[in-house]
């Protein structure tokens, strides 16, 4: 996946976590640390819980079969 493909899957989770913290995306540059670290530590903490989440619904699939 090129890094163009990473960021186009990425903005509407992005978009999400940014309404829900009311932090306006449109402000760019104006966005201080702390905007930006809520924002992209929420993405993260989301995708690990999706990862976990996806393993361990692996993992109960494949011992009850």
């Amino acid at each position: 996946m090129s890094k163009n493909d990473s960021k186009r899957t990425l903005q509407p989770l992005k978009n999400e976590i940014a309404q829900e913290l009311n932090v306006d995306l449109s402000n760019g540059p104006n966005l201080t640390t702390a905007q930006v670290g809520h924002v992209g530590g929420q993405m993260v903490k989301r995708m690990v819980d999706s990862y976990e989440s996806n393993m361990k619904n692996n993992t109960n699939t494949s011992m009850s079969g």
